[in-house]
């Protein structure tokens, strides 16, 4: 990364969070709400651990569009991906409290957040460099090697 613009270090480094964020949740969320409440878990059935995985997916997608038109018309990319790094981290946070309504509220804040996230810190990538330098597409190859990172290493974690 050393001939590419400094910023792309930090981005590459949110990123990595983030995705590390979003697949551990992944990886645990089924187990978790499955596992009865004296072995720490939630309790639930399987079909509603399901449905609730399947929610929790589908609104960290869903949720881009509303985040790319919030920095489009109001935020801007910056303060898109810086709020919605806080969010996410609020989220996470609500994890660690032991009941319903946080669990609920954290997941939430998380798919917000990576609503807000996801398709600005792309466009902060890209105004990185200029229309023509021939760096940009290693920057953003690089870029996406720090979403395989975080990706791969959530679950083994």
């Amino acid at each position: 990364m050393k001939n590419h613009p400094p910023g792309l270090a930090t981005l590459f480094f949110v990123e990595m969070w983030e995705r590390f964020s979003y697949y551990g949740m992944r990886a645990i969320l089924v187990l978790y709400a499955v596992a009865l409440p004296a072995q720490g878990g939630l309790g639930f059935d399987t079909p509603r651990a399901a449905s609730l995985y399947g929610t929790y997916t589908m609104a960290v997608y869903l949720l881009s569009a509303p985040g790319g038109f919030i920095a489009d018309r109001w935020l801007g990319a910056r303060a898109a991906v810086l709020l919605g790094g806080i969010v996410i981290a609020c989220g996470q946070f609500c994890l660690t409290v032991s009941s319903i309504p946080f669990f609920y509220t954290g997941l939430s804040l998380i798919a917000a957040g990576a609503g807000l996230l996801k398709p600005n810190i792309s466009t902060m990538v890209g105004a990185l460099y200029g229309e023509n330098d021939p760096r940009r597409d290693s920057g953003f190859s690089l870029f996406y090697m720090g979403i395989n990172v975080g990706a791969v290493m959530a679950p083994l974690v």
